[in-house]
């Protein structure tokens, strides 16, 4: 799982986009965004570079990341 802090998330359009390019690299990737503190939680397979690029291409850049 990798916890990502992505400040550029304000709104449910945002969740959308930030799920959807997850699922683009994986799609059974679980995500689980937090608007309040700008986290974003996911459980894939996919190399976190995969989808820290995902959603970063999305429009969101990750600002820091750990796996959990």
């Amino acid at each position: 799982m990798y916890e990502l802090q992505v400040e550029e998330i304000t709104c449910g359009g945002c969740v959308r986009g930030v799920t959807c390019s997850v699922q683009t690299v994986d799609s059974a990737a679980k995500v689980d965004v937090d608007l309040k503190p700008k986290t974003v939680r996911v459980n894939s397979t996919a190399p976190l570079e995969a989808v820290t690029s995902a959603i970063a291409e999305a429009g969101y850049p990750v600002t820091a990341s750990s796996v959990v």
